[in-house]
């Protein structure tokens, strides 16, 4: 007997109720199936990640960050052109050593 004969054999037994139950539980894997699908139809498409595209300037395409995000990407710029010294540390404990002394 097949997944799928067991099954309705089972639903069979259920009380009216609880068949209403299982109908709305199928409905509802059903729909999450098709969301699932929708969700992924912009990779499929080769299209631009939708959280992606928010983070741009709809007019120019340019990325927009926050201020915080801005000096950080000027920081390792700075670090990888030598205009700012860049730290080496042997282990995370001897980083976070040298963290808590910046206070």
């Amino acid at each position: 007997m097949s997944d799928t004969e067991m099954l309705i054999e089972e639903i069979k037994t259920l009380p009216a109720d609880c068949v209403a139950k299982v109908m709305e539980f199928v409905k509802s894997i059903k729909n999450n199936s098709n969301d699932e699908a929708a969700d992924t139809s912009w990779f499929e498409k080769g299209e631009e990640c939708p959280i992606c595209a928010k983070h741009r300037d709809p007019k120019t395409g340019q990325e927009l960050f926050n201020a915080e995000t801005i000096a950080g990407m000027q920081e390792v710029e700075d670090m990888i052109t030598g205009k700012k010294p860049a730290k080496w540390y042997n282990s995370l404990e001897e980083m976070l050593v040298d963290l808590d002394s910046d206070d």
